[in-house]
């Protein structure tokens, strides 16, 4: 009888987890930075759990513990990640102040997590042990910084619920926020609420009627201001006379669709066959409208209606869709269809042969096939799209280019993807982006970059093809984001070598330094993850030491937060040792004292690294005193 690993299980579990979180779709709502967020975080710790997954050493049971932890936390992720990217975006809108507190408690629950796993004790590698350092500092950050109220947001709802016909600003500023800019953007959430009233187990309660009204007053508003984006086939006929707006009685109060085979139940109440019927299947028994209990199920034609409707069809020039039900749904997890594969291939076409509008709107296209779901993303690497979007990053078109390299970064999620994309030849051209591009597009390269460096022999390609300095460039000059990014990306690189010492010659010291005396920057974290990492290089430590680095360190050391405290400790004993100058200064600014609490209340890395410079120090006193 086969005995089982408990370890080797947990770690199974956290990895499929990462993969799982991996493979979900990009989040268009209110909730689009915090998922985000979420997602790019989880994915970092990935090299950990398979590491340890892949070594022979077992786990003891208080390392056991502390991942499984770790797994209940990840397990609650997927299903919140999950239920935002899905579902009604008015629904979660309207629930956002409940919903952030989740992100935030599963932020709070993830670090703590990774607070209670003793690292020093497993068996890791140098580079591994960094990049988790450096993901523990983000969720830490993210925990101590709640996402503020959006009063703009918070004003806009209210006013566009209260009013019957409200000003087109205020729905202009709905529509961009909640990422409901198009006809099939609202007729997805249409099709999203439809669910969400199925699924309500009959009470949706008073949000019933608040989304109805929002919806509709949304998609009259889209109908006039953008009524020419993302139309399909079955639409253009509402659209040839700036499309009138549909009377809602004309409405099924389910779908918000123009009803095309109305039916009554027995409330009086009407609704558009398919409908109703899916309400009915699911086994309820009352009115989706007016939470009335139904007498019976019957479903009585509503051939008045449906006549007043086909009158107003043709005298507003409207065709009525045709073998097309308003509630169709795909079952979840399903492959990319024939159509949309017939799709890829055309958008590959106006890639290699059209005009420069042509390939720009085809690579959008592209950039959002790829971030939808995992199975767009093989489709289209396996349809030949990469080779063709590694030849649009010299286009000198910005957005073409932005698109294409947003585009690469979105099929890198997938490895073998990786792989294809630097045998295109892409890594000079990403590169080339980072230096010349908009800033979304540089944004976009570095964080390209930084998911092709996950394989370890593209450490040294991308490094050898100057990125390096370029990425310095994006910390000190981009936005917020950006140095994140390049941040993240320098730090992954930095793992091997030959890049540390590319990163030195390249001038990232000085940047680092004034990262980490601004506090109120935000990059203080990641200065000392990344000074930490090139302190181990002697190029590196040169550098740090004629930084004037000490003063900083120790108020690090004295104020700082755990992590900090010890990426500190570990450039401070790189820099003294072998340096009697150093430690002259270190002495100077009462570094004893401050160490000697570190050594008693830090981590056990920070206890080690305190003890090893407090040796040093008593080195050089029993070396003066024997003179």
């Amino acid at each position: 009888m086969a005995v089982t690993n408990p370890g080797a299980e947990v770690l199974s579990r956290l990895v499929a987890s990462v993969k799982e979180v991996s493979g979900l779709p990009e989040c268009k709502n209110f909730f689009k930075k915090m998922h985000g967020n979420l997602v790019r975080r989880i994915k970092l710790l990935s090299p950990l759990f398979e590491e340890l997954r892949d070594g022979n050493e077992g786990l003891s049971q208080e390392e056991i513990k502390g991942f499984e932890l770790l797994r209940d936390a990840l397990d609650s992720s997927v299903e919140l990640l999950k239920s935002t990217n899905d579902g009604s975006k008015l629904y979660q809108c309207l629930q956002r102040d409940k919903i952030a507190a989740q992100f935030h408690q599963l932020t709070e629950q993830i670090e703590a997590a990774l607070s209670d796993i003793p690292y020093d004790k497993l068996d890791l590698s140098e580079e591994v042990r960094e990049q988790i350092e450096l993901v523990h500092v983000q969720f830490r950050r993210a925990k101590g910084r709640p996402d503020s109220p959006d009063l703009q947001l918070d004003h806009d709802l209210a006013v566009a619920q209260k009013e019957r016909d409200p000003d087109p600003a205020i729905l202009g500023r709905l529509s961009e926020k909640l990422h409901l800019r198009t006809i099939n953007d609202l007729k997805n959430e249409s099709l999203a609420f439809h669910e969400l009233v199925i699924s309500s187990g009959g009470d949706p309660g008073d949000c019933f009627e608040e989304i109805s009204s929002l919806l509709r007053k949304l998609k009259d508003f889209v109908l006039i201001e953008n009524p020419e984006v993302d139309i399909t086939e079955g639409e253009k006929g509402l659209m040839k006379h700036r499309s009138p707006v549909i009377p809602d009685d004309f409405r099924c109060p389910i779908s918000l669709e123009l009803m095309k085979d109305p039916v009554i139940v027995s409330t009086g109440q009407t609704y558009e066959r398919s409908c109703i019927q899916k309400w009915l299947d699911a086994g309820h028994k009352t009115c989706p409208k007016t939470q009335q209990t139904l007498l019976h199920t019957a479903l009585t034609p509503n051939y008045v209606l449906k006549s007043l409707i086909a009158l107003w069809c043709e005298n507003n020039g409207v065709e009525l869709p045709k073998n097309q039900g308003a509630c169709r749904s795909k079952k979840p997890g399903t492959c990319v269809s024939d159509c949309d594969r017939a799709a890829i291939d055309a958008l590959l076409g106006k890639l290699a042969n059209g005009n420069v509008e042509e390939q720009r709107a085809a690579a959008g296209e592209l950039r959002l096939l790829a971030k939808r779901n995992a199975d767009n993303r093989v489709c289209i690497a396996e349809a030949g799209a990469i080779p063709l979007l590694v030849e649009l990053l010299s286009s000198t078109d910005p957005r073409t280019q932005e698109h294409a390299v947003t585009a690469l970064l979105n099929l890198s999620i997938n490895d073998s993807n990786k792989g294809t994309i630097v045998n295109a030849g892409a890594i000079p051209d990403i590169v080339d982006v980072l230096k010349n591009g908009s800033m979304e597009a540089r944004e976009n390269a570095a964080a390209t970059l930084f998911s092709l460096s996950v394989i370890d022999e593209n450490k040294v390609a991308i490094g050898a093809a100057g990125a390096i300095p370029a990425l310095i460039r994006l910390l000190c000059d981009g936005t917020p984001r950006g140095k994140k990014d390049a941040a993240t990306a320098i730090f992954n690189l930095s793992i091997y070598q030959g890049n540390k010492a590319r990163a030195v010659r390249a001038g990232i010291v000085p940047p680092l330094m004034r990262f980490l005396k601004d506090a109120g920057g935000g990059m203080v974290d990641e200065a000392l993850a990344i000074l930490a990492i090139l302190a181990s290089h002697q190029e590196g430590k040169t550098a740090i030491g004629q930084a004037e680095p000490i003063p900083v360190l120790m108020e690090v050391i004295r104020t700082g937060s755990p992590r900090n405290r010890e990426n500190a400790a570990a450039v401070l004993w790189a820099i003294c040792t072998g340096d009697a100058e150093q430690l002259k200064i270190a002495r100077e600014l009462d570094a004893e004292e401050a160490l000697k609490e570190l050594s008693e209340s830090g981590t056990d890395r920070a206890k080690r690294k305190a003890g090893s410079i407090l040796e040093l120090l008593q080195r050089i006193d029993m070396a003066v005193n024997s003179q």
